[in-house]
């Protein structure tokens, strides 16, 4: 099977080796008058990072102006104007901004390609000739020029251009031969989905590993090993990850007791709070509440 790169035109390509401490599983939701979600990239004016991610919505990353850098899996690409990358669902990727730029991202829920997985129960797309991928590139200005502008009657018109660039992805971007490796870990991350969205909602509560495993018909090995192989940290650290980012909001968002915030978010006192978050952060959460409110001051 040829192996295809997934960058655009003149884009770089390497391998990435850096340290990845987390993987989260994002949930995607539509905008509300559309089937698919269409933004700026929140990262535009520079400086911003957002951590190694999957979810199940196709991503398109378009790059309009300056440069964004992109992980995808273990390889890194640098886009620059008019470049960009397609994000299949449950492809574990991750962005860095150190400068300014305009990026349009086209979120596409992956239940809409469902009648179109033929033999396979996935469906990925790859970049293809440099016609095709600024043939796919303008469609994407198109539409979310479309969108922005919002004149009377855009649902129809900017539907009818989503149309279009779903018939240009499944008929010239759609990847024929998914390696057995691929599906494998697209089949784990489905799996992992559920776990770590359950997670995220109970992380409050007493959720041990072998409660959550029993809960989605695993065994208690299978789940520590898919946590270890596909997120690279195990369940404890995920799971403490996950109430120190929630504590952390409610630290910084309210003037609540530190001992009162830790037992609200899982934790059995402010002692083990404060030793999960200084591993984390490199101080004390009553100095870290502080130095925020010096800096908002």
């Amino acid at each position: 099977m040829k192996k295809m790169s997934n960058n655009t035109e003149d884009g770089v390509r390497k391998t990435d080796n850096r340290d990845t401490m987390e993987f989260r599983h994002e949930v995607v939701i539509p905008n509300e008058d559309l089937p698919f979600k269409m933004f700026i990239f929140e990262g535009k004016d520079g400086n911003y990072k957002v951590s190694t991610h999957w979810h199940q919505s196709v991503e398109i990353f378009l790059v309009t102006e300056g440069t964004i850098d992109f992980y995808i899996d273990s390889h890194y690409f640098s886009l620059k104007e008019h470049q960009f990358v397609i994000v299949n669902s449950n492809q574990v990727h991750s962005i860095d901004c150190p400068y300014s730029n305009n990026t349009i991202v086209l979120q596409i829920p992956v239940e809409t390609f469902q009648l179109y997985h033929r033999e396979t129960p996935y469906i990925s797309f790859i970049p293809q000739s440099q016609e095709k991928n600024r043939e796919l590139a303008a469609l994407v200005e198109q539409m979310y020029a479309t969108y922005d502008a919002k004149k009377y009657g855009y649902e129809l018109k900017v539907r009818s251009q989503f149309y279009e660039l779903l018939y240009l992805l499944l008929t010239s971007f759609r990847e024929e031969n998914l390696s057995e490796a691929a599906m494998l870990k697209k089949k784990h991350l489905d799996k992992l989905s559920g776990v770590t969205s359950y997670m995220r909602e109970h992380y409050r509560e007493e959720i041990s590993l072998e409660d959550v495993a029993s809960r989605f018909g695993f065994s208690s090995t299978y789940l520590s090993r898919i946590f270890a192989r596909y997120i690279q940290v195990n369940y404890r650290t995920y799971l403490t990850d996950l109430r120190v980012n929630g504590a952390v909001r409610e630290l910084l968002e309210t003037d609540h007791e530190i001992g009162d915030i830790a037992m609200s978010h899982g934790f059995a006192d402010s002692r083990a709070f404060a030793k999960a978050f200084r591993k984390r952060y490199h101080c004390l959460p009553s100095f870290y509440r502080k130095q925020k409110e010096l800096k908002n001051s």
